[in-house]
């Protein structure tokens, strides 16, 4: 297990965009908690969402006073984050043999690490990766769970593995209530969504001509539409039907152009071969460019194709959030996204953008959009509005702060732990 090393930040400077009152509200709930020593776990420093959050998060946390600390995952055989990518797909529904071999190695990694912890007095677990650290801990900190996945349609043998090392902490946090499976027991159940930072290099103000710029130097043309989708090349996020909608919308829109931009995170193994099939589908049509960190995309590229795009898609099959629809939408761009997990929270069908379940659907909104530029400025405004009010960072420490409280209280009534699971 190693530390993650974070900036600084300042939480008065996000009260010009939610308000004084919000940031006051932030700073009475954290001078309880001041010098509190808080944990984040997680399995990469880079790549993917639970990691940009923590860049954002940690720094916060210090800043209200809390001696924040963000570690991740280390694991001598790395074959442990193929079987936590397995089991992060089971999770979402995918059948999975989970043999005693893969079982051992999950635990032995877990339990490597849960020797290296620090003392402190609460630790947020994030994912199927850390789950199993509160098992081996020996400490007295309070521990939550934090699932970031759609657990809806989880494959029950995999999720009845997991279930009792879930149990064993405090608190599970999930994105909205119907991610959190019938059979769990645990004390503390807290329904957060993930958050943006509006001031990172990715969510930023950026002038159109220097984004037309950054696009251009991909061989795109900023004169013509431009539909974009960001993520992991991640089968639940159906890249190869993005490109199939893309290619009905080409139909009628011949000068339509498609973006594909992701990262290839360090614990997503299976990452390269998405995205070789992506490209392969893809074919030979100039207008498709599938893009990642490999190739100079980073947070201020993608800022750029963000605000440059007619349209954001994120047409996910399965989705525990989605931030980059909180990104397209924080920029004013209307998103077309998948009617799956968290994207509903923030996609309002109609409102700021369209939510839908097959490729037709997929390109016909995206028709309309490309036909409506007053559509297009509309439900960008809405968008915006909705980020702003309910999935920005303050929100999310305001959560965590309001946890850490109901956790501490919770210390001097609560039980003693049954046992755990062998």
């Amino acid at each position: 297990m190693r530390g993650v090393a974070v900036g600084t930040k300042d939480l008065d400077e996000y009260a010009r965009l939610v308000g004084e009152e919000k940031i006051n509200e932030i700073r009475r709930l954290a001078e309880p908690l001041r010098g509190a020593r808080v944990l984040h776990v997680n399995a990469t420093a880079y790549g993917g969402g639970v990691a940009e959050i923590l860049h954002n998060l940690v720094p916060l946390m210090a800043d209200v006073g809390l001696e924040a600390l963000w570690y991740v995952l280390e694991a001598e055989d790395p074959a442990f984050f193929d079987v936590t990518k397995r089991i992060h797909n089971a999770l979402q529904g995918m059948p999975l043999d989970l043999s005693d071999q893969m079982r051992d190695l999950f635990l032995a990694t877990d339990r490597a690490n849960a020797a290296a912890l620090p003392e402190v007095d609460f630790v947020i677990a994030h994912d199927p990766q850390a789950v199993a650290l509160r098992h081996f801990a020996d400490d007295g900190a309070s521990w939550a769970w934090r699932c970031h996945i759609d657990l809806t349609d989880a494959y029950t043998p995999v999720w009845s593995f997991l279930r009792p090392y879930v149990e064993e902490h405090s608190a599970a946090i999930f994105t909205m209530p119907q991610f959190a499976q019938p059979d769990l027991s645990i004390d503390h159940l807290v329904f957060s969504a993930p958050s943006i930072d509006p001031f990172t290099e990715k969510n930023g103000p950026l002038a159109a001509d220097e984004a037309r710029a950054i696009v251009a130097a991909f061989r795109f043309d900023p004169a013509r539409p431009l539909l974009v989708q960001v993520s992991r090349f991640d089968p639940w996020k159906d890249p190869s039907g993005v490109i199939d909608a893309y290619r009905r919308v080409k139909a009628e829109v011949p000068d339509v152009q498609l973006a594909l931009l992701g990262s290839l995170a360090d614990d997503d193994p299976e990452g390269k071969e998405l995205l070789a099939r992506t490209i392969a589908h893809a074919a030979d049509d100039r207008d498709i460019r599938c893009l990642t960190d490999l190739d100079g995309v980073r947070d201020r590229e993608v800022n750029a194709f963000q605000r440059s795009a007619s349209v954001v898609i994120q047409k996910s099959l399965r989705e525990g959030f989605g931030l980059v629809v909180a990104e397209a939408l924080w920029k004013g761009i209307p998103v077309v996204g998948g009617a799956v997990g968290g994207i509903p929270l923030q996609v309002v069908d109609g409102e700021t953008g369209f939510l839908v379940r097959t490729v037709d659907e997929c390109a016909d909104r995206c028709l309309r959009l490309l036909r409506d530029v007053d559509l297009r400025v509309r439900m960008g405004a809405a968008g915006h509005e909705r980020v702003r009010q309910e999935f920005l960072i303050t929100r999310d420490l305001r959560d965590h702060l309001r946890l850490f409280a109901d956790l501490r209280a919770a210390r001097t009534t609560a039980p003693t732990a049954g046992a755990r699971p062998t």
